[in-house]
C-alpha cells in the first residue's frame, strides 16, 4: 500500500485532475460571476480533467522511464483513447441528450398527466479546445511536479 502512496506518476495524474477541476470552477466564477463548487465533481466542460490526468500520467512516465519506454507507450495509447472518446463518443452522447431534452420539452403535452421525465445530463464530452487545454494542464503539471 505504501508504494501506491509514493507513486509519483499516479500522484501527478491526481494533481492534474484536481487542477483541471479547480480551473472549471475558476472559469465559471470569472465568466458567470458565480461559485459553482458542484463542477468539481462533474464531467465535461473546460478544461478536460480526464485529458489532464492521462497527459500528466504519460508525461510523468516519459520523463521517468524515457520516451521510448513501454510505460510511456502504454500511457500514451491509453491517453489517446481517452481523448478520442471525450471528443467523439461522449460528445455525441451529450449532443443527443440535448436533442432528447428539447423533444421532451416540446412534446411534453403528449405525456400522461403527472409524468415528469428527468432531464438527461448534457455536459458529457468535450470540444477540441477543451481537450487541448486539458492536455496543456496535464503536461504542465507533470513538468512542475518533476522539476
Amino acid at each position: 500500500m505504501s508504494s501506491v502512496l509514493t507513486n509519483g506518476a499516479l500522484f501527478t495524474a491526481l494533481i492534474a485532475t484536481i487542477a483541471a477541476q479547480l480551473l472549471k470552477v475558476l472559469l465559471i466564477l470569472i465568466t458567470e460571476r458565480r461559485l459553482a463548487l458542484d463542477r468539481m465533481l462533474e464531467t465535461g466542460g473546460m478544461p478536460s480533467s480526464h485529458t489532464a490526468a492521462v497527459t500528466a500520467l504519460a508525461t510523468a512516465l516519459g520523463l521517468k522511464f524515457g520516451w521510448g519506454s513501454a510505460q510511456f507507450a502504454i500511457a500514451a495509447v491509453f491517453g489517446s483513447i481517452v481523448m478520442y472518446d471525450a471528443t467523439g463518443i461522449r460528445r455525441a452522447a451529450g449532443v443527443q441528450a440535448e436533442l432528447l431534452n428539447d423533444l421532451v420539452e416540446e412534446l411534453g403535452h403528449l405525456f400522461d398527466e403527472g409524468f415528469q421525465p428527468q432531464a438527461l445530463k448534457t455536459l458529457l464530452g468535450h470540444t477540441y479546445p477543451q481537450v487541448l487545454v486539458g492536455a496543456l494542464v496535464g503536461i504542465s503539471t507533470a513538468l512542475i511536479v518533476a522539476f
